[in-house]
Formats: structure tokens, sequence, C-alpha cells
């Protein structure tokens, strides 16, 4: 059994963690301040002796004694990260050394949740590692971008300073049950909007492009990392290669939910990319043979299931 602390461990993604490592057998403890995430995804777990829930944020520092640390907190759809970006870039740190720090008194593994979003509106295609960016240091989404960026270099200066034991993930789109009704995200939009017959809104004429990952295959990378070989720190992309764009995406989910929504445009944000398909060779390589196992049409059935259990 390993002590594991998950910080945003109540958001989307960490409460599916919470549950696959309390699964195998450790112990996990949950660090969210609630900005974000939501007790709904993780209340289910307060009765097992093995879970523990703390009220924190990471922009402040925190003291345990754990084996691993998985950094997971900060908002990660646009519509939450710009309520308040000077708090999104604290959180991407002030956080990244906080933990860090952390890390280092305790001798504890540390996974970062980078983000593609590092890689700006992408000149090259599809995206790979040693790609630097393309991102506006002062645009609109500059708060999430740029924080992430700072984040992965504090974990780069921490191994090469102090020695400290660090995995960076490159995470794409992720969709999947526990997504919030309001995440802001295009696969939640689209489902919550073909659910209730109101207009599916596309941002631009709708040929922009994203690959969608399905939650599981997320952990099931994540986790492939942190019990990677020491030597290997990352980055490494996180994602599933099948691109698809958004007129795709909004005319399967009109499908698959049999809904009379009809299909609005709306002038293209600042910023966003028009390409985003991440080159998974270095993750097959170095995590054991890992890819995506969920195809999207699978993995959207699951997802309006979920939306149509709460709304």
């Amino acid at each position: 059994m390993k002590k594991i602390l998950i910080t945003g461990g109540a958001g989307f993604i960490g409460s599916h963690l919470c549950e696959r490592l309390l699964n195998e057998g450790n112990e996990v403890i949950c660090l969210d301040n609630f900005f974000t995430g939501s007790k709904n995804n993780i209340i289910h777990l307060l009765d097992n002796p093995f879970f523990e829930l703390i009220r924190h944020d990471v922009t402040m520092p925190y003291f345990i004694e754990v084996d691993e640390i998985y950094n997971l907190a900060c908002p990660a759809s646009p519509i939450h990260y710009q309520y308040n970006p000077i708090k999104t870039i604290k959180t991407s740190v002030m956080g990244a050394i906080n933990m860090l720090g952390l890390a280092k008194r305790i001798k504890a593994k540390i996974l970062q949740a980078s983000t593609s979003e590092v890689y700006g509106d992408p000149t090259i295609h599809p995206q790979k590692e040693d790609y630097w960016g393309n991102c506006n240091p002062i645009g609109f989404r500059s708060c999430y971008d740029e924080g992430k960026r700072c984040a992965e270099s504090l974990f780069i200066n921490y191994h090469q300073q102090n020695n400290v034991n660090i995995k960076i993930a490159r995470i794409f789109n992720t969709y999947g049950s526990k997504m919030s009704i309001n995440d802001g995200r295009v696969v939640s939009n689209f489902i919550v909007q073909a659910l209730k017959g109101d207009d599916i809104t596309i941002y631009g004429s709708g040929k922009q492009t994203r690959s969608f990952q399905y939650v599981s295959d997320l952990i099931e990378g994540l986790i492939r990392l942190m019990n990677s070989d020491k030597s290997f720190i990352g980055p490494v992309n996180i994602g599933n290669p099948h691109e698809f764009n958004m007129l795709e995406l909004a005319n399967s989910i009109i499908e698959l939910t049999d809904s009379k929504s009809k299909i609005s445009y709306l002038p293209l944000p600042e910023d966003d990319p028009v390409q985003r398909q991440p080159d998974i060779s270095l993750a097959k390589k170095v995590l054991n043979g890992w890819e995506p196992k969920v195809e999207l049409k699978q993995g959207l059935i699951n997802t309006i299931e979920y939306f149509k259990s709460i709304i």
C-alpha cells in the first residue's frame, strides 16, 4: 500500500484517479479547494477508511508524509480559468512550488498534470514533445497556458537542482463522467445543449480539430507514467491521436442523443487553436505500450448517459 496525495482530487480527472488508486489498494488523500471540484464526485468514497478528504488551496503550503503526489490542482476549462486569471496563474505556479517543496522535503515522487495548451496554436502537426509551442504570453488564454509552461519549468529545475523525482504529463482533451454541466469544454457543452434541445454552439467555421480521449484512458496513462522508470521524467503526451473537427463532433452527438438541436455559429475566440493532435509515439514506447482503448462513439455514449442522469 502506498500513501498518495492528489491535489485537485475532487475534480473531474482527480476523482477518477482517486477511485482507481483506492481500488488498487492504496491510501489516498484528496486535497481540493472546491473552486471547480465537487464533493459529489467523491462523496461515495468518504466511507472508505483509506480515503481522506481535505479542503485546502495549493497556493498555501501543505505538510504531510506521502509516497507519491499527483499535482492536478488547476481550473482546466476556459470558462473557469478565465473567471479569475490571477488565481489561475497562482494555482499553477505557487501550487507547483508548494508541492515540489513538499516532495523535496519528504523525498516523494511527484507528477505534474500539464496540458496540450503549452503548445498554443501549433505551427506543426501533430504535436511532439520536442515542439516548443506557439503561445501568446499576454493573450486571453495566457493565464492558463503560461502558468502551465512555468510549472513545467519549475518541475525540471527542482529535478536538476534538488534531484526531486518528477514526472510531467501533457494531457490532451479529455471527457467522460463527472464533468460539470457548466464545465465549458466542447464535449460537455455539446452534450448538454443536445439533451436540452438547445442550439449547439460552434465557434468559428467548425473545421478546427481536436483529439478526444476518454477519461479511463487518461487515468491509465497517468498511473503508468508515475510507475515508469526513474530515468524517464517526461514530458510525455497523453491523448488520443484520432482527430475530429467540431462539426463532426456536433453531428455525432446530435445523432447519439436523437436531438432536434440545430447548429449555430459564433466568432472564434482569441488564440483558440486551429488544430490539436498528439503524437503519442513516446508514450507507447515508455509507458509499456500505452495507447487509448475507448473509441469516441462508445465514450460519447457513456458520457451522454452520465449527463442524462444529472440533468
